[in-house]
């Protein structure tokens, strides 16, 4: 699950058949804190991206498949105990914000 740096070569995304061009556009996009600590952490363990590891995950997901190998995943553990991430997937769709209190 690696995205790098596109070519200028145009063309159908065939795994296999070389780089592919696209045009990246900058989101504003809010997402739970220590999720994101683990993402950058598991980014930069990958030698990639923010944006990079969040496109392969997404196309993984898009195609039905599981974006990670197993050591991959075991990594991942590590880091959700290390920033105290305790939520899975069953959290996704109960998330609230908290409030802010100042």
């Amino acid at each position: 699950m690696v995205t790098k740096r596109a070519s200028k070569k145009q063309g159908p995304a065939h795994p296999g058949r070389g780089p592919v061009s696209v045009e990246r556009v900058q989101i504003g996009a809010r997402m739970e804190k220590r999720l994101v600590k683990v993402l950058k952490a598991l980014a930069e363990l990958k030698d990639l991206t923010l944006g990079d590891l969040l496109e392969g995950i997404v196309l993984h997901a898009f195609d039905g498949k599981a974006p990670f190998s197993e050591e991959t995943l075991a990594r991942i553990a590590e880091l959700k105990k290390v920033y105290g991430l305790d939520l899975d997937s069953g959290a996704s769709h109960r998330m609230i914000e908290a409030e802010r209190f100042r």
